[in-house]
């Protein structure tokens, strides 16, 4: 099974509330769309800073999941955003994650998101822990 077949397959509920949509992904890049929805946003009618925070934090936490040891897990321990222009109700924003670092004990991921213009969103910073098997 390839990369972005695992995650579509990876049952990660919140990620299915916020109807995120996996792109491509590998162990160096993840891509996602998601549809700004009314329920997703704040007002005036633009995607809520809280649900570009947790799209983001799911790309990270994805692409972590595929760099990481047999049995092993992750969770978030910081994430840092810069919140760049709004994307309105009933557009879709694509998210993409890299990584800054791959390391043992922590995972560095920086997620770009940008409208289907290109314009520029927000840029998530955000360090995964890794938890060892126990």
């Amino acid at each position: 099974m390839d990369d972005l077949e695992r995650l579509r397959q990876t049952r990660l509920p919140f990620a299915e509330l916020l109807g995120i949509e996996y792109l491509s992904a590998n162990k160096e890049r993840v891509s996602a769309e998601l549809t700004v929805r009314d329920d997703l946003c704040t007002r005036p009618a633009v995607l809520h800073g809280g649900a570009i925070m947790a799209f983001a934090d799911t790309l990270g936490a994805a692409a972590t999941i595929l760099n990481l040891p047999e049995g092993a897990g992750t969770t978030t321990i910081e994430s840092k955003t810069n919140f760049v222009a709004p994307a309105p109700v009933g557009t879709k924003v694509t998210g993409e994650t890299t990584p800054i670092h791959r390391g043992r004990r922590t995972m560095v991921w920086q997620t770009r998101i940008t409208t289907a213009e290109g314009r520029l969103v927000a840029v998530v910073t955000q360090t995964q822990m890794v938890l060892e098997k126990r």
